[in-house]
């Protein structure tokens, strides 16, 4: 019977371990803490751009500290135990990312950095080579680069900072170790040994590391990069679809049980639209208003309130979308004579999301019009009523309750209010705004449209409908359809109304449209109240909807900064077949509210711009936007119509149009490197032909021996490089390269003729040396 094989013990496998030779060790004390400095920074920047509320810069910071401490004195030991503990808290790690993976499928970018920190604890406490503290100096990057993905804010601009002031002198001593070149430590030492001033100043100023370069070449990079940045593109956007989710603590997942409605909890604003006294103190909706909720966020809004509801301001949403826009909340159907209603608010709906994610399908009508599909992110800054943002006609929305609400005007509602720290994401089809469809929409509206969207009281209509027809009146051009009368109409009301805001305090009697009219103009809302009427006593169906503009847009950040101030009313017109559109008859605003078709891709050029603009003559300053405006657009266009601008449509418009762009890339790339190789050979070809024959075969000879990695230094003599291949090559190899040397100096300093052709047949036997091995060089 053979004997089975032995298995090895524990202690042979460990004295197998302990008999291979020990790594070459990293003995830069500098190097070792600037790539410590490094990670530290990184893990502090994640904080400050996740603003958590247990950051991981408490814990990591002081335990990679002590990782490095243990690790620079037990770099020369073998430290098998520490490396299989650590093997096994790695694991352990691993099955704990695992399940928060799971949890946080949606946004996984803050679980991947803490995974991150928590390997790169580990792995300071055993740090021995140069390779390893290159593995740190990646997570650093990393971690950086996590950071800006997830600041919302500028506050992350001093640590990006203050990392590319570390990570200069990290790179210069890193490229020193593996060059194999000596310490800083001991090339600093000798400097202070240097008892010449003049030279020990002189060699302190031609230092990699001294301030003076150092600061060079910050300033150079930030310069650089400053430059790029304005220029590059900016997309506000997602090119993938990646869709982050996340739930507050304390966040309620359904609605109460037994309520017969799912009403707004506006905590400034009762049910009935009046100023909840507990919280506001005295008045009953008539002459006061709440100074940090906005009015128009309930079912039923009062607008004869005295004060025009003045907010004090303050940061209510970061937005990341693929577009700007209109972040719709709710719309009204029923005119009260002094404000707006839902009037189907018990047929508000409830809607569950998918049990596997964060995902709630909601129906989009069928619209003749081509859409957009586009991706905002929201992410709540400040407290908000349980009404939800989003873009027209959402058909996904993920968030990250069990259930939701829709009203018959197509508002959604969440269980509980929006609090601070809530992130969900939409994604809408957004219709295009084509003109030329919606004028021949024509007047064929749905019954439930004519129903609850045509309604005005009587003792108005006429009124209204006579001061309606009296602007359309004024137009220049024939008024033929809907649309045109509805785009003429909103102009008209800008221009012939003001906002007062002196406005009076109606009775229960009056008529807010009535007023409106009477003292030329009102509060800003007013002005979407009156032209919705308007628009209804023409029989165009109309209603009020209320929502948040478009905000600043970050460039440097990629976000939408809205305001409560940001909140308002506007009209939205139905047109048969192409759906709701808004338009916006406030004096100061556009009429057509921002929409995909505005591209702000040069952000931070056109900021640039403006402020340059701002210290020049009005004459020059429009003469410059005209000129430039007319060449974008020619361009544009030009673009836009090629087989280019549709070839980038596809690029850019799918995921699978992505992947083939990157591959593409990859292509040009290899193919452009190739290019440059061949350019690179023919220059130094033609070169060479320019150059004596016997000049032309020596650098030859220096060619093929730097192919063979036998290259020569630059500080070398011909001689000497020749003498110093003794201990690499054969003798007959060297006999060859010293007579085309000797040949070459002959001639080169004194000008003495050699034998061109003998050479040229002994550089061929050296060629062919290098590829064959049964070739014998003879020299004759």
């Amino acid at each position: 019977m053979e004997n089975s094989p032995q298995i090895p013990s524990f202690k042979a496998i460990i004295q197998h371990i302990e008999s291979f030779p020990l790594p070459k060790t990293e003995e830069s004390i500098l190097l070792r803490i600037l790539v410590q400095t490094m990670v530290i920074v990184g893990i502090i920047a994640t904080d400050v751009a996740a603003r958590s509320e247990f950051p991981m810069s408490v814990w990591a910071i002081p335990l990679s500290i002590l990782g490095g401490f243990i690790s620079w004195r037990r770099r020369k030991l073998r430290n098998i135990s520490l490396k299989f503990g650590l093997a096994i808290a790695m694991i352990i790690t691993l099955v704990f990312f695992l399940g928060n993976l799971v949890e946080n499928i949606f946004d996984n970018r803050l679980v991947l950095a803490e995974f991150l920190v928590q390997l790169q604890v580990l792995h300071s406490f055993d740090l021995p080579r140069r390779k390893d503290l290159g593995y740190s100096m990646i997570i650093g990057v990393i971690l950086i680069g996590v950071a800006a993905t997830l600041s919302q804010t500028l506050a992350f601009a001093p640590w990006l900072l203050l990392f590319l002031l570390i990570a200069i002198p990290t790179m210069v001593l890193d490229y020193r170790s593996r060059m194999g070149l000596k310490t800083w430590e001991t090339e600093y030492k000798q400097i202070q040994r240097e008892k010449n001033v003049q030279k020990k100043q002189l060699r302190w100023q031609n230092s990699p590391l001294s301030p003076k370069k150092l600061f060079s070449f910050v300033l150079i990079i930030l310069l650089l990069g400053l430059s790029l940045f304005a220029i590059m593109p900016r997309y506000p956007g997602y090119k993938l679809q990646s869709f982050p989710v996340r739930a507050p603590e304390g966040l309620q997942q359904n609605f109460t049980p037994g309520e017969k409605d799912r009403g707004i909890v506006n905590p400034g604003y009762n049910r009935d639209g009046t100023v909840n006294d507990n919280l506001m103190g005295e008045g009953n909706g008539q002459g006061s208003g709440s100074d940090n909720s906005y009015y128009g966020f309930n079912t039923i809004i009062n607008q004869n309130l005295h004060g025009a509801n003045i907010l004090q301001k303050k940061i209510v949403l970061r937005i990341r979308s693929q577009a700007p826009g209109f972040w719709r909340v709710l719309a009204f159907d029923h005119y009260t004579g002094q404000g707006w209603e839902i009037s189907r608010e018990n047929q508000t709906i409830d809607i569950k999301r998918n049990p596997w994610n964060y995902q709630f399908n909601l129906d989009v009508p069928f619209l003749k019009s081509d859409t957009r599909k586009i991706i905002q992110t929201y992410t709540v800054v400040s407290d908000l009523p349980n009404i939800i943002p989003v873009l027209k006609y959402p058909q996904y929305i993920y968030f990250p309750t069990e259930q939701l609400a829709l009203d018959a005007e197509g508002s959604l509602r969440s269980p509980a209010g929006l609090i601070e720290g809530l992130t969900y994401t939409t994604v809408s089809r957004v219709p295009y705004r084509s003109q030329t469809d919606l004028k021949q929409a024509g007047n064929s509206y749905p019954e439930l449209i004519t129903k609850y969207h045509l309604t005005i009281p009587d003792k108005i209509k006429a009124t209204l409908k006579q001061k309606a027809e009296e602007l359309l009146a004024k137009s220049p051009n024939k008024l033929e359809s809907n649309y045109e009368k509805a785009l003429y109409l909103a102009q008209a009301i800008k221009q012939n109304y003001e906002i007062k805001t002196d406005f009076p305090l109606l009775n229960n009697n009056d008529d807010l449209t009535l007023a409106f009219l009477e003292n030329g103009g009102g509060y800003p809302d007013h002005f979407a109240t009156v032209y919705t009427m308007m628009l209804r006593s023409i029989d165009i169906p109309s209603r009020l909807v209320v929502g948040f503009g478009t905000g600043q847009f970050n460039p440097f950040t990629g976000y939408y900064v809205v305001h409560n101030t940001d909140a308002h009313a506007l009209s939205e017109v139905y047109f048969p077949d192409y759906g709701w559109h808004y338009f916006d008859p406030l004096p100061s605003h556009e009429i057509i509210p921002p929409s995909f078709e505005d591209d702000n891709t040069f952000g931070v050029l056109g900021q640039l711009w403006k402020w340059v603009a701002s210290w020049l003559p009005s004459p020059i300053t429009a003469f410059i936007t005209a000129l430039f405006t007319k060449i974008f657009n020619t361009i544009t266009n030009l673009f836009a119509s090629s087989w280019l601008g549709k070839l980038w449509q596809f690029l850019t418009g799918s995921f699978v149009g992505i992947l083939m762009g990157f591959l593409g890339l990859i292509i040009l790339a290899f193919l452009s490197w190739l290019g440059l190789n061949f350019a690179q050979k023919l220059l130094y070809r033609l070169k060479l032909a320019k150059l004596n024959p016997l000049e032309k075969l020596y650098r030859e000879m220096l060619d093929l021996l730097a192919e063979k990695n036998y290259p020569k230094n630059s500080a070398q003599t011909p001689l000497e490089y020749a003498h110093s291949l003794r201990e690499f090559l054969s003798i007959e190899q060297l006999e060859i390269i010293i007579l085309i040397t000797n040949s070459y100096v002959q001639w080169r300093y004194g000008n003495i003729p050699a034998n061109l052709d003998y050479l040229q047949s002994q550089f061929n036997l050296l060629n062919r040396s290098f590829t064959s091995k049964n070739i014998s060089l003879i020299s004759n």
